[in-house]
């Protein structure tokens, strides 16, 4: 939600490397480091004596040599091997960590680096393996982990590295360019004279932004000086980087030192309202993923750069030549990138695969998976600033049914508060949100409003004076409640690191104390970055203060999920604990983690066709990053689409993971039934797909909350050896189902060219069934404006759907199952379906129904039946550990069958085939 001027981005408003004081010093110091060549010695050294490996750990001391004859800086290191062959490390600084330091201007921030982002974050495969081996000499550790011992850390003391070896060869490098730099505490030097006493030293180093900086009008005090880490991670031997959403750039990220088509600038991890945001760029957004995968010919591998506070990542690649007289032909790519932080601890997860999906198993274990929602949340999701009153909405629920567009949710964006304060209704407008509610509840439809973290300052308002009353807002650097500038005006900000203000927060959504709310009503977090309009990049002052005393500096990338977690537990909590149903929230900012809670979306785009495209290759990003569930506004927030536009976006929209509309206030209206012909019936026709397809969508949501594997799948991570398909981002599967789809993202294209895989497997056109195969080969799909979005079926794979259209996926449960049956050239195929109630936690019980079709091929000689080509469908049942509640659940489904299947790809035997003998368990044969 953005209400502020449409035009285009105000980049003064946001920070360049050159305007951040630890951005343009680490940069500058592996300048240093490249310049002196050779000659460079890093200055941190692992003192050998302080070297301990026990049960499953290393610890020690690394010893940071400063200049002269000032104390060394003692840095502790924890170095943890897990059993899922996972490495953790990490590096604090022991005055911080000890206290032992003083702060400036009388702060009451807290003097250690901060070190709970973890609490907020990690959520298990935290065991560490206690059978590690490990040897350690005068020079060097070697530590052996992981399965069958075929990863190492290969550990130097002096200077300190890591090598980080999977079979022997190394994957990834720590340090290797001398760049590891973390800024001690010093105390400030007065450099000036005073008269009688002796000059101050001359500084050897630039002091200019180690203390107080200024930006957009506001001066951060740093009452810790400087205090960022930075490392120099390589991966020798990869090309192509991927992930640290959000940006709206290409899948494979750009090169951000001026190489020819790459950025002058690092990406930006710093949550931030950048509303109409550019396309093709590293500047920040509204969320921050600090996980990058590295992917070659058949190995993936991957960190994760964990540290909430503002960070930046440089990107460099270099190809050497094992010939010098090749001229770089068969040559390799290493890519080396550059990380730093302002504040927080040095912690970084090491993930050696050697597969895309060990890679994101591995990272869901620790971060928790994405959340399984509510059936209905994957249908398709009606949004505008604002439906302004209740018989509007009402109207506009009519209308869809009326022109016989399916949809699930309608919201409400904050109009329909009483003057912008949460928590009330307008009266004027929604006098009856009840009424409203029980309209939508006939069709099993579903109501979502905005709830903010900015409170209104506004008298007479019982919210905001329990806030103030109890303390439970964000303070500024006096430790008074900070007061800021947003929707409401005058606003305070809710602190949901506290736990009282969690508990306040879960109140405030009783229905008792929320009337006019229901259990059909859900949320949206918008605006917390946290978006303030008044501060320094839209943002909160640097040195605010939180629970605990934590600088806003050391948790801001993070303060977004902790509110979103504020609000899911709300959700909980209002439910009777027995009877209690998933959370729907959708967030806009977004830490690693917040996948476990809701869904995203990529924010304030435009209605244009460049926004379209782009929406692509982010939501691939979010999705390799653990957050399948993620989509874009259809149709653009700002502008007014044409109606090309608007309709290729729905056809593309039909397969985001997250399928919402939304449009600003200052639009047109543009509800799907509006379009006129010739697009309502596409727009239509691409609505229906989505629904025909919940079952596939539902059953993929499933494997993403128990596997971590994404839902929304690029080339790379299916075919990893297809070198053509490694920056392709234009196209992608959906989960496990086979789909391949390719939107037209571009004016005026009625045609698009597909890249199939090197492979034999045989492709279908999804709905003429013509046969396509691989190789490698680009074969072009017709796609007409009135037609589908180009999608093929990959054969091998068995896709569940519903075929009744109805007018919300509710209305849907009961109805019966077609199976398309898409065969590999052995005349074989094979697919899942997961079914429970949708919306309930009881297929944590056991309450659902998991099962695995097989369709086997059997040879015309081999039938004993002259003429007969036998083939057997098996259906496998993939619930381990059935209980009462699965039998329960399997009884309220008893009448629900699958009742055609169509089967694709069949062998020239059929050819002249009459009639089929279906034999199916416990009944008659049926012809």
């Amino acid at each position: 939600l953005t209400k502020r001027d449409s035009a285009a981005v105000k980049h003064e408003n946001f920070k360049t490397c050159e305007q951040s004081g630890f951005c343009t010093r680490n940069r500058a110091y592996a300048d240093k480091a490249t310049a002196s060549g050779s000659s460079w010695t890093s200055p941190y050294k692992l003192d050998s004596k302080t070297i301990s490996v026990k049960n499953g750990q290393l610890t020690g001391v690394v010893i940071k040599t400063l200049e002269g004859d000032l104390e060394p800086v003692r840095l502790p290191l924890t170095i943890s091997f897990l059993k899922t062959g996972v490495a953790r490390v990490t590096l604090d600084e022991e005055k911080r960590q000890k206290g032992d330091i003083e702060l400036r201007h009388g702060s009451p921030a807290r003097k250690e680096r901060y070190n709970e982002v973890q609490d907020w974050v990690i959520v298990g495969g935290m065991t560490v393996d206690q059978e590690v081996k490990h040897t350690t000499d005068q020079d060097e550790t070697i530590v052996s982990y992981g399965p069958n011992e075929n990863f190492k850390a290969i550990i130097k003391h002096s200077s300190f590295s890591i090598d980080f070896r999977r079979d022997g060869e190394t994957q990834i490098k720590f340090n290797s360019e001398g760049w590891l730099s973390m800024e001690h505490w010093r105390p400030k030097v007065d450099r000036e004279q005073k008269e009688g006493e002796p000059a101050s030293p001359e500084p050897t180093e630039d002091e200019s932004t180690w203390w107080e900086e200024s930006f957009g009008g506001n001066t951060d005090t740093k009452p810790k000086g400087p205090e960022s880490i930075g490392l120099d991670i390589t991966f020798p031997g990869y090309e192509h980087v991927y992930g640290i959403p959000e940006h709206a750039g290409p899948l494979s990220l750009k090169q951000t030192r001026g190489a020819s088509g790459g950025y002058d600038q690092p990406y930006r991890l710093y949550n931030s309202d950048v509303f109409e945001y550019e396309m093709d760029t590293p500047m920040t957004l509204y969320g921050a993923i600090p996980l990058m995968q590295a992917h070659r010919k058949d190995s993936t591998v991957g960190v994760f750069w964990l540290n909430a506070a503002e960070t930046w990542i440089d990107i460099v690649k270099t190809k050497t030549s094992s010939n010098p007289l090749s001229l770089g032909v068969g040559g390799t790519t290493n890519t080396q990138t550059h990380w730093f932080s302002e504040s927080g601890l040095l912690d970084i997860f090491v993930f050696l695969g050697p597969t895309p999906k060990d890679i994101i198993q591995d990272y869901s274990q620790l971060t928790g998976y994405s959340q399984l929602p509510q059936h209905f949340a994957l249908g398709y999701h009606q949004c505008r600033w604002n439906y302004v009153t209740d018989e509007d909405v009402k109207d506009v629920d009519r209308k869809f049914d009326k022109h016989k567009i399916p949809y699930d949710v309608i919201w409400l964006d904050i109009e329909y508060t009483e003057g912008k304060k949460y928590f009330t209704w307008d009266k004027d407008n929604f006098p009856n949100p009840i009424g409203m509610q029980q309209q939508l509840d006939s069709h099993g439809r579903k109501l979502v409003i905005i709830v903010d973290p900015h409170i209104k300052n506004e008298g007479n308002y019982p919210v905001v004076d329990a806030l103030k009353s109890q303390n439970l807002g964000i303070n500024n650097k006096e430790n008074n409640i900070f007061e800021g500038w947003c929707w409401p005006g005058s606003s305070y900000w809710i602190d949901a690191f506290n736990p009282s203000a969690l508990k306040w927060w879960k109140s405030l959504f009783a229905y008792a104390n929320f009337p006019g709310t229901t259990p059909s009503t859900f949320l949206w977090n918008d605006m917390n970055e946290p978006s303030v309009f008044n501060g320094p990049e839209t943002t909160m002052p640097k040195d605010n203060l939180h629970y605990g005393n934590w600088e806003h500096r050391d948790v801001h990338n993070v303060n977004g999920l902790t509110f979103v977690n504020a609000t899911y537990e709300a959700l909980l909590a209002r439910d009777d604990p027995k009877h209690q149903r998933r959370p729907f929230v959708l967030t806009r900012s977004y830490y690693a983690g917040s996948q476990r809670q809701g869904a995203m979306w990529t924010g304030d785009n435009l209605a244009s066709w460049d926004h379209l495209e782009a929406s692509i290759p982010m939501l691939l990003n979010q999705n390799i990053a653990g957050f399948s569930f993620s989509g874009a506004d259809v149709g653009g927030f700002f502008g007014n689409p044409s109606k090309e536009l608007q309709t290729r976006w729905y056809q593309a929209g039909a397969f985001y993971p997250f399928f919402r509309a939304h449009a600003h206030i200052d639009s047109r209206r543009r509800e799907p039934y509006l379009a006129g012909s010739p697009y309502v019936e596409p727009i239509t026709q691409a609505i229906r797909l989505r629904y025909s397809l919940l079952p596939a969508w539902y059953t993929s949501f499933h494997t993403a909350a128990t596997t971590g594997e994404p839902v929304m799948r690029p080339m790379w991570y299916v075919h990893p050896s297809d070198e053509a398909g490694f920056a392709l981002d234009d196209q992608f599967y959906v989960g496990d189902t086979g789909l391949l789809v390719k939107p037209v993202l571009k004016e005026g294209v009625t045609s698009v060219d597909l890249h199939l895989p090197l492979s034999d497997v045989p492709y279908y056109d999804y709905f003429t069934y013509e046969m396509y195969t691989g190789q490698g080969k680009t074969v072009k799909l017709d796609a007409p404006l009135e037609g589908h979005v180009p999608v093929l079926i990959q054969g091998g794979h068995i896709l569940s759907r519903k075929e009744r259209p109805r007018k919300s996926s509710a209305l849907m449960k009961f109805d019966p199952y077609t199976l398309v049956i898409a065969l590999d050239n052995a005349g074989t195929a094979t697919g899942d379906l997961y079914i429970d109630d949708g919306e309930s936690f009881e297929y944590q019980k056991g309450a659902f129904i998991h099962r695995r079709f097989r369709f086997l091929s059997a040879p015309s000689d081999a039938s004993g039946e002259s003429g007969q080509s036998h083939v057997s469908l098996v259906s496998e049942d993939l619930n381990a550990s059935p209980s009462k509640a699965t039998a329960a659940f399997v009884k309220t489904m008893k009448d629900v069958r699958v009742e055609k299947m169509i089967i694709v790809g069949v062998s020239k035997e059929w050819k002249d085939q009459k009639e089929v003998v279906v034999k199916e368990e416990g009944e008659k044969d049926r012809r």
